[in-house]
């Protein structure tokens, strides 16, 4: 007779009480031993599974350790040297060799050259810290429509309705992900929020602030095509660091970034259109710790800061900017030409003083001003030594 029908025939024998209480009383003291084991174990959270396939564990309760996303630095780097596009050169070595001919009786000096193809000398991939974790740059690349909603003259996002400016959009991204399939494309809004004036204003600062609502527009408009938005500020005499704080509640969303505009930052007594205005490096990093001390509050991943420039004396002491691993920064050349000229333009004031990541803006209209063939194309832009992270289109 088996363990089993001993136990069965044990259990027939039992009064009606008796067997209540062994149904009812052994699964639950089951059930307990069953849970002390399984919470002797050890049990890992994980907060984000998109963020990360590497992590630290941090004690977040006492009990339950929790892997917190980590960057991926060597994926990161390898973006980073990729973006770098360096070019090739010729690189030659002479060397001399001896030679004793059986037929001669002296030795003879014999000169070899020897060529190959090196990576050029370069700044680039820059030497900057490391972002954090969930970082857009260098994994994809940005594609984004400028303008204002008020303004016809100003960009696409003036000129165009909403179904149309889409679809047109959405071709754009499409363009650049065929020409790089390897870099996954972001749709962009770049919303001016802060548009310089022609005349002083209520307050003599040459500055027009956008309503929330206006504000709110471009960020739904983002959300429909699954994209990102930049905040960007023209201040006229204002200041960024008067303006900048007025956007923190917007900037406290995971997908709303800056952008900062020095043509239009002028001088007092200076009037925007009459010259051009310029930031200083301190400017910048007011602005990258300001949106630093965001992403620590609110625990976000990294921003992205832009900041466009087409002439040398627009950004003063670029080498002072510092990116934070809470703040990615793009120097974004942003005037306007032919291929040829723009090329020389973004070597002269992007490729010549490193920063971080690059950007280049396309107009539709003033790119094929005369005598210009044309706007440049994906693989001419593509071409540049480093290539942008981020594309505009005005």
């Amino acid at each position: 007779m088996t363990k089993i029908e001993t136990l069965k025939k044990k259990f027939a024998r039992l009064n009606p009480a008796s067997k209540v209480l062994v149904a009812v009383v052994v699964p639950v003291v089951l059930v307990f031993i069953i849970g002390q084991i399984n919470f002797s174990s050890t049990v890992y959270l994980i907060s984000d599974s998109s963020l990360a396939s590497t992590g630290t564990t941090t004690e977040t309760n006492g009990i339950i350790p929790k892997v917190v996303p980590t960057l991926d630095k060597v994926l990161y780097d390898k973006g980073m040297l990729a973006l770098a596009n360096i070019p090739l050169i010729s690189k030659c070595t002479t060397t001399v060799a001896t030679s004793t001919p059986k037929t001669a009786t002296s030795t003879k000096l014999k000169t070899i050259k020897t060529c190959a193809s090196v990576p050029a000398k370069s700044d680039w991939p820059t030497k900057t810290v490391y972002p954090n974790a969930g970082a857009l740059l260098p994994f994809n690349r940005i594609v984004a429509y400028y303008g204002n909603f008020y303004s016809t003259k100003m960009g696409v996002l003036g000129e165009y309705p909403e179904n149309v400016l889409i679809p047109k959009l959405q071709g754009e991204v499409q363009k650049w992900t065929a020409a790089d399939p390897t870099t996954p494309v972001i749709p962009a809004v770049d919303y001016i929020v802060s548009t310089a004036q022609g005349s002083a204003g209520d307050d003599g600062k040459y500055r027009l602030r956008m309503p929330d609502a206006q504000i709110q527009k471009a960020i739904d408009l983002a959300n429909k095509i699954g994209g990102i938005v930049f905040l960007d500020i023209q201040t006229g005499q204002s200041t960024f660091e008067a303006e900048i704080p007025l956007l923190k509640k917007y900037l406290e969303l995971p997908n709303v970034h800056l952008a900062l505009d020095p043509e239009f930052n002028m001088k007092p007594g200076q009037k925007p259109g009459t010259r051009i205005g310029s930031i200083d490096a301190s400017n910048v990093n007011f602005a990258a710790q300001f949106l630093a001390k965001i992403v620590q509050d609110n625990n976000l991943t990294p921003k992205i800061l832009v900041v466009h420039r087409f002439t040398e004396g627009m950004v003063t002491h670029t080498e002072n900017i510092k990116p934070l691993p809470e703040v990615q920064v793009v120097m974004d050349m942003d005037g306007w030409g032919g291929p040829a000229h723009k090329k020389a333009a973004y070597n002269e004031v992007i490729d010549n003083y490193p920063v971080q990541f690059t950007g280049l803006k396309l107009f539709y209209k003033n790119d094929l001003r005369t005598p210009s063939p044309g706007m440049m194309t994906t693989s001419q832009v593509l071409n540049l030594s480093p290539k942008p992270s981020y594309i505009q289109y005005q």
